[in-house]
């Protein structure tokens, strides 16, 4: 399940996790854009709930140093041993560069570095060498992880899957459905044995098929618009589909860009529905070679009007017990 849950306060999710774990969810696993950090969420889980493991999808590899990324890592690995999986993406342009003021360039090259300084760091090794877009002078953890944590790199096309399966621990995939998924992994079948993918699967849980397309129509738009994940969903065979919400946008056709968006892609990207028919869309992930489906909830009616109850009570419905 991703975290934090909007509306509920940091400090009232203890239950949450609580939650999480009776009704069989295995990890708590966070994104970073513009709320909460990845790593806080999850320290406060390590502390209150023991039996989930926890993970970043992902940590943007230009807007810390690595030295500063790999401390954050070894100190949540020291608080959660053996239930970290560190995952790192290069992020987009806007998070990176509008936001966080650093320039976004060589996203390849700048993702290859970090996770080769980050295998090395994490080790405790002493690492002094260039990494491609930067260079690292004698750094060395004080505190390095008795079990240091997996690294999973995020993907999106070839190149990006290839160096996570030469090199990371794992695959994070991001807006695809789970007819998709075969095409992805076919670039990763060089991994190791124990290669986690993990995918975000964007949820909307609510039997109201309107207003969860709606919803889906948004996060659509937000997100494919994006030259990195376009990109994507054209080498994914959706460039006839997607070109008419990508004329209408690039036009200021804010509307127009969501009706052009048919029901048939939100249905495919977008998991809604009851909370079996939810439960059913994500198995199909999992049947597709997915190892780590993240659910990541959307508000609805429903969860705004019941508050933490009604979240708590949503949580058990979709776990497996």
């Amino acid at each position: 399940m991703t975290l934090p849950f909007g509306g509920i306060p940091l400090a009232d999710h203890a239950p949450v996790f609580t939650a999480l774990a009776d009704a069989g969810f295995t990890d708590a696993w966070t994104a970073e854009v513009a709320g909460a950090d990845g790593f806080t969420p999850l320290t406060l889980a390590a502390a209150w709930e023991p039996r989930l493991r926890l993970g970043t999808a992902i940590a943007p590899v230009f807007t810390r140093g690595p030295g500063l990324l790999a401390m954050t890592a070894a100190a949540l690995a020291e608080a959660a041993p053996g239930r970290f999986q560190l995952g790192i993406g290069a992020s987009s342009p806007v998070v990176v560069g509008d936001w966080n003021a650093v320039e976004f360039t060589k996203p390849f090259e700048r993702s290859r570095g970090v996770l080769r300084f980050l295998r090395s760091a994490l080790a405790g090794e002493l690492t002094d060498g260039e990494f491609g877009t930067f260079r690292v002078r004698r750094f060395r953890l004080e505190r390095p992880p008795a079990v240091p944590p997996q690294v999973m790199l995020a993907a999106l096309r070839p190149g990006m899957l290839r160096l996570a399966a030469a090199e990371a621990d794992g695959v994070i995939l991001n807006w695809l459905s789970a007819g998709d998924v075969a095409t992805a992994l076919a670039e990763t079948k060089e991994a190791r044995p124990g290669f986690e993918v993990a995918t975000r699967i964007f949820m909307v849980p609510t039997e109201d098929a309107a207003y969860a397309r709606a919803v889906g129509r948004r996060l659509i738009t937000s997100y494919l618009t994006v030259p990195a994940y376009a990109a994507f969903h054209r080498w994914l065979g959706r460039e006839e589909i997607l070109t008419p919400m990508w004329q209408a946008w690039q036009s200021g056709d804010r509307k127009g860009a969501l009706a052009a968006i048919p029901d048939s892609l939100v249905d495919d990207l977008i998991v809604h529905g009851s909370p079996d028919e939810c439960r059913a869309r994500v198995q199909a992930y999992a049947d597709a070679g997915v190892t780590v489906p993240i659910m990541a909830l959307t508000p609805t009616p429903e969860l705004e009007r019941g508050g933490l109850p009604a979240l708590l009570e949503l949580i058990a419905a979709l776990g497996r017990n």
